[in-house]
């Protein structure tokens, strides 16, 4: 016998939408509001209409009272149905509507009545509160059913009382009066309720276009998921809202930027105080990957403007590839610099191979010692004004490549560069290019030489590098610094005009310039600011007991600045080849 198949039960509840949930809340609660206004308004309205119905039934009796007709006619006559006060009584009933008109005496007894037969009998409900000279009006039930009643006394010529009057209403009319109302209540209400679920489906129609029509349990997970995100990328994320003010800081971003809880909701200029940093995050400074200092951080940001006005930036710590990129750069520099020796170093092996086949030993031990002289005092003499090591080796390696060229690499008499780069690797791509860019212009010139000059300025680094070559025309400098400009034919394996426009970018991207002037002499001059580009320097140590103070002063003067050159060659006047 095969196993019964599993009932499925039918599981009532929300659509999973969060369109239709929504519509659904929204309509149920206009829905709710329409129920709750009816019986709010008609709650009074049933006590309004009893009071309307016992008012009447009180002035009808007050009108009948007033008449001495029937005070008279009361105390003359005795109760029949032919009598002048029945008489008079139903001729008030039918002119007014009312369902009764009873006049009374001081017994209760009754003179008039709908009902012939109850003439003469004691009527059903109490009077004594009317024959003691007091008007009632109250909702009753008598002979005559549940009525809306108002009784008065009723006096003679002296103001006696001599018995009551007491008028009732049918209590139907007065509820069909209600029900009548009903229906153009609930028409009003009815119309309520199709304007608020109209206006809940364009709500709902909104809130499906913004959020793209996910349900309440796909937003929640969003939201879980990107505070999770947010926390855990090794980028710095800040939110900002239309006006500037910090909205959301992940913990990468308050690593970054050194700032606590107390930022959020604050402005930037507020939070991070005046600076390039406070400019590149509130879109004053505008560009991608533009680097920025903070504290003894090298940052890179981005900036993306949202739809609401606000933006998002990411930070990235470039100081962490600081040390990578050193390495790299060096490795490039010393392959550079190995490939110019080889080539250099063959040749001198030739020179002393052959001085040693024509057994001229003097002038080859002459040769041996003023080969390693040159480089030692080349190498000496370029850290002795460029302290940091990545620099320095960069031009002594580009000094080998430009003596293989025949050009003479100069550093100029006032350069001196301390060891507080805060963004080394960049610098290291400038000074290469810009040299690259100069030895290619003095290529085959006579008596070509390029001067470097690199000095500090307080936390400003100003680089400059003149040739000897033909110049840029006035109207082409700034056509130099174009993506894919330039007057040399690409080689096959690349293309030309990325050397100086990633010299401009990455100065631009630290706040610096990138210009080129005629040089001196002629040929052409590049000139290169970038600010902050140094650390702040460490306080000076205190010198040890017993120590001779001309001697500390010695060792903190600054180095030689004698123009260190790899090649000898005299200037020459500027050429005519062109860039």
């Amino acid at each position: 016998m095969s196993p019964s198949p599993p009932v499925r039960r039918l599981r009532l509840g929300l659509p999973r939408r969060m369109f239709s949930q929504v519509l659904l809340m929204q309509v149920a609660m206009a829905a709710g509001v329409a129920v709750l206004a009816t019986g709010l308004f008609l709650a009074p309205l049933s006590h309004q209409l009893d009071d309307q119905a016992m008012r009447r039934a009180l002035a009808i009796a007050q009108a009948t009272a007033a008449q001495p007709q029937i005070a008279r006619d009361l105390q003359s006559t005795p109760p029949s149905p032919d009598g002048p006060v029945q008489r008079e009584a139903e001729r008030i009933r039918k002119a007014s509507g009312a369902e009764y008109v009873v006049v009374m005496n001081m017994h209760g007894v009754r003179w008039s009545h709908p009902d012939p037969e109850r003439i003469g009998k004691v009527v059903s409900t109490d009077p004594s509160r009317a024959l003691a000279g007091k008007e009632v009006m109250q909702i009753d039930s008598g002979t005559l059913g549940r009525s809306a009643r108002g009784k008065v006394p009723l006096r003679d010529a002296h103001n006696r009382i001599i018995g009551a009057v007491s008028v009732g209403i049918e209590y139907d009319s007065v509820r069909a009066r209600l029900f009548h109302a009903i229906p153009g209540l609930f028409a009003y209400a009815g119309a309520a309720l199709a304007v608020g679920a109209l206006a809940a489906y364009l709500i709902s129609r909104r809130l499906q276009r913004q959020t793209r029509d996910l349900a309440f349990s796909d937003i929640s997970a969003l939201l879980a998921e990107r505070e999770a995100m947010l926390h855990s990328i090794r980028e710095g994320v800040v939110a900002l809202d239309r006006g500037g003010r910090v909205r959301l800081l992940n913990d990468e971003a308050r690593r970054l930027l050194g700032l606590g809880d107390e930022a959020v909701g604050r402005s930037l200029d507020e939070a991070l105080g005046e600076g390039r940093t406070t400019d590149v995050l509130a879109g004053r400074v505008i560009g991608t990957d533009l680097v920025t200092v903070r504290g003894h951080r090298v940052l890179v940001a981005n900036r993306m403007p949202t739809d609401d006005g606000g933006a998002v930036a990411t930070l990235r710590d470039r100081t962490e590839l600081e040390r990578l990129g050193r390495e790299l750069d060096s490795t490039r520099g010393l392959i550079d610099a190995l490939r110019a020796q080889d080539h250099e170093h063959a040749n001198r092996m030739h020179t002393l191979l052959g001085l040693l086949e024509l057994e001229m030993f003097d002038d080859a031990v002459e040769f041996v010692g003023e080969v390693v002289g040159d480089h030692r005092a080349t190498s000496e003499q370029v850290t002795e004004k460029i302290h940091d090591p990545l620099l320095a080796a960069l031009l002594v390696g580009k000094a080998t490549v430009a003596a293989e060229r025949g050009v003479a690499l100069w550093i100029a008499d006032r350069t001196l560069l301390p060891d507080r780069l805060i963004d080394p690797r960049g610098l290291v791509t400038i000074v290469g290019n810009l040299v690259d860019n100069a030895l290619d212009a003095v290529a085959g010139t006579p008596h070509a030489r390029v001067e470097v000059e690199l000095r500090a300025e307080g936390r400003t680094a100003v680089l400059r590098v003149r040739d000897t070559g033909p110049g840029i025309p006035a109207e082409r400098r700034e056509l130099v610094f174009t993506e894919g400009w330039s007057t040399k034919q690409p080689p096959a394996h690349g293309q030309r005009g990325i050397g100086l426009p990633l010299v401009r970018r990455l100065a631009e991207r630290q706040g610096g310039s990138a210009q080129v002037t005629e040089a001196l002499g002629g040929g052409a001059e590049f000139t290169v600011v970038l600010p902050e580009a140094f650390e702040e320097p460490a306080p000076a140590p205190q010198p040890a007991t017993g120590a001779d103070p001309e001697d500390v002063a010695a060792g903190r003067e600054g180095p030689a600045t004698s123009p260190v050159r790899a090649h000898d060659a005299p200037v020459p006047a500027p050429g005519q080849e062109s860039r």
